[in-house]
Formats: structure tokens, sequence, C-alpha cells
């Protein structure tokens, strides 16, 4: 996704294994769709890596300096291409849980209000 203009996904690795069976759909992804996804994406560095004897997986490194990686073993050419552009649309930023269900700029001196309040 592009923050301000600019995309922060800077580079993509795909790695795979060229003999292992939960590779196959990755060596069909690079024969078939890779192509036309670097072609649509300029502005990104794919790189394929061979890694023999390990699953395959995406890893995506952003300009915050974080890197995501996903397992992609025993998936479609397609699935993989989808999980691939959900790398490239995303931040780059770390996952925060909040603290509370509901998030506010003023909260509430008397606290949170539950339907279970009996006077």
């Amino acid at each position: 996704m592009a923050f301000r203009g600019v995309w922060q996904l800077k580079k993509l690795i795909v790695s795979y294994c060229d003999w292992g069976g939960s590779s196959r759909g990755i060596r069909a992804f690079m024969e078939s769709e890779l192509p036309t996804f670097k072609e649509k994406n300029p502005q990104l560095e794919v790189v394929t890596e061979l890694i023999r004897g390990q699953h395959p997986h995406l890893k995506g490194f952003y300009k915050n300096k974080n890197e995501r990686v996903v397992c992609v073993k025993n998936m479609t050419p397609e699935d993989i291409l989808l999980y691939a552009t959900r790398l490239r649309n995303a931040l780059g930023r770390k996952v925060v849980k909040l603290k509370t269900r509901h998030v506010t700029k003023h909260p509430s001196v008397q606290g949170t209000w539950a339907t279970d309040v009996k006077f």
C-alpha cells in the first residue's frame, strides 16, 4: 500500500525447493503468475531464492525495516498470488493489540457503560 504516495514494500523474496512436493504450487506460480506480477509492480524488487529441503515461503521487506514471512506450503498459484498482493498492500507495521474494545480521545470519568447495571 502506498503511504503518502510511496509504496512501503521494497523487496519480495520468493523461496522455494526445486525437488519438494510442497513447493509444487510455487514453482507453477513462478512460471505463470510471477512475470505478470513483476510487470505490474515495477517499484518492487522481486528475487527468487532456491532453498533445498525447506518449505516455500514469501518474505517481504518494508521501508520501515520490518519484514513479514508467509508460508505458502501446498498452495495453488492463485492463492500464492493473493498472499503476494497482500504483502505488497500491507504497510509493514507491527500488529498492536488494543487494551480496550473502544478507542476515544476523552475517556469517561465514570467508566464504561454496561447493560447489566442495576440501580
